[in-house]
């Protein structure tokens, strides 16, 4: 029988080797697999946090455990690069016992007054731009699309458009678009509403819209009310337009955004989001003009304005643009954050604590999903996981949130909503007269003195190493801030006890 240490250490590896997997889109380990194990599938919900939906993927008996051909690990693509993913051992590893049950969840949900058939949208961006694409992604899953923003005007893009930041081996964990509105004319994107209406009617058509001046955003909400949308949407919020005036200069300035939605407003009676900026300091100030202007609901975070990677050969940032760049819209996993934040902000303030918001910024599995639902969000919207990913992501957002919310004994993802806003105080509630000193499992430590490390040169120096190469604690100098639970590779320290100062 496994050791409870042996047993965390698999954990870790099935970690770092899901991390090597590189997604493929034409699944060569699965075509190889001669048991027709669904390898690839497996792979990829252990990579978005979905164990219990990898482990269903192996339900019955396993035919890795007998088999002594490697033609799986032979066609991954990994391999190709440094090492292929140890699939068998890791396929062994998550192997259950049990059969997981079915999940007897509702993942029903309403923005607006509008019912959608789970939480998860494509949010107003590039992959939401057109039929083909859009289409797709509904036979996928996906409840519905905000549609990247349509205007009046078609805009002039740039080439390059995007860049990303990287860290350590993970090479997309920020990502940076100077990227318009459509460039399709307003007449394309009205039809691609119509076709989608059509032929999907039981989606969600969010119809993204920005105008130049007060009567633009009363014709655009009164042309997309007639094409088909369900709700309309006010770009409050794009950080890097070519023209003043647009965008995030708007939702800056909570008059303009009050003047808009109400010319929004005169032109639809359709539900209207406005999609707020994080390039202010109180999101809550613009938010209030949107509502009481006519608003229904709000949608947030849109990019942050940001400048990245400067190349310090060439002295440009990216994307480089024939050796110029500009500041621009940042996005991915790094954000999530800051968009948690702005949300909460949001749904504490008593002028919009019972408005509906639908919350972006940083989604990439069913767990992110699941902590904006917990801060207020009845739905949420996705971009760059997608653009990094693909649609099908959505798979495990949906079975990940359905196991989570049967174990958890919740029954709709309604129950979910804004459970965790309670627990959010000011920092004057907080308990300050106790402590919780780190605990350590010498079992389980690898003595690499990575604790000592970050507890000497960025805490308190409260740790010293024995002969052993094990950390040693001393309690008079720890003040419990617990970095060096943050910081071990092996999991070996974890909060202890919380006792009276």
């Amino acid at each position: 029988m496994e050791s409870v240490v042996e047993e965390k250490y698999k954990e870790i590896t099935v970690q770092t080797q899901t991390s090597n997997c590189l997604l493929c889109h034409d699944t060569p380990c699965t075509d190889a697999c001669p048991y027709g194990v669904q390898i690839a599938d497996t792979l990829r919900s252990l990579r978005f946090e979905n164990m219990k939906g990898a482990q269903r993927k192996l339900s019955g008996p396993l035919p890795c455990t007998e088999c002594e051909e490697t033609v799986c690990m032979s066609a991954c693509n990994r391999g190709k690069i440094d090492a292929p993913v140890e699939i068998k051992s890791v396929l062994c590893s998550i192997k259950s016992e049990q059969e997981p049950e079915e999940d007897q969840v509702d993942l029903t949900t309403n923005v607006c007054g509008v019912t959608c058939e789970n939480p998860f949208f494509l949010s107003s961006s590039v992959v939401g731009s057109n039929y083909e694409m859009v289409a797709k992604a509904f036979e996928m899953g996906w409840a519905g699309v905000a549609f990247k923003t349509v205007g009046m005007f078609v805009p002039k893009e740039v080439s390059p458009r995007f860049d990303c930041l990287k860290k350590e081996s993970n090479p997309f964990i920020g990502f940076k678009n100077i990227e318009q509105i459509s460039d399709h004319t307003l007449e394309e994107n009205l039809e691609v509403f119509r076709r989608l209406k059509k032929d999907y009617p039981n989606k969600v058509i969010i119809a993204s819209i920005m105008g130049q001046n007060e009567e633009e955003w009363t014709t655009l909400a009164s042309l997309v009310e007639e094409a088909g949308a369900d709700i309309i949407e006010c770009n409050f919020s794009c950080p890097h337009m070519s023209g003043h005036g647009l965008g995030s200069d708007v939702g800056t300035n909570p008059e303009l955004v009050a003047a808009y939605t109400r010319a929004t407003r005169r032109g639809t009676s359709l539900p209207i989001l406005a999609k707020m900026t994080p390039n202010i300091t109180n999101m809550e100030v613009p938010a209030i003009a949107a509502i009481e202007a006519g608003a229904d609901g709000i949608a947030a975070i849109n990019t942050i304005k940001s400048i990245m990677n400067i190349d310090l050969e060439q002295f440009v940032s990216g994307p480089v643009v024939d050796g110029k760049s500009s500041v621009g819209g940042y996005s991915g996993k790094a954000v999530k954050p800051i968009a948690l934040r702005f949300i909460q902000d949001m749904k504490q303030c008593e002028a919009l604590r019972n408005v509906d918001i639908s919350g972006m910024g940083g989604i990439e599995t069913w767990r992110d999903a699941a902590e904006f639902i917990a801060l207020g969000c009845s739905t949420i919207q996705v971009t760059t996981a997608i653009m990094q990913y693909g649609y099908r992501i959505i798979d495990d957002l949906i079975e990940g949130l359905s196991i989570y919310l049967a174990e958890s004994g919740l029954g709709s993802v309604e129950e979910l909503i804004g459970k965790a806003l309670y627990n959010i105080v000011p920092t004057d509630q907080l308990n300050r007269h106790s402590i919780s000193y780190p605990k350590f499992d010498r079992s389980k430590c690898v003595s690499c003195g990575r604790c000592y490390l970050s507890c000497y040169d960025g805490g308190h120096q409260a740790l010293v190493m024995n002969e052993k190469g094990q950390p040693v604690l001393n309690p008079k100098k720890c003040v419990g801030c617990q970095l060096c639970v943050k910081v071990c590779p092996a999991q070996a320290i974890s909060p202890g006890l919380r006792i009276e100062k």
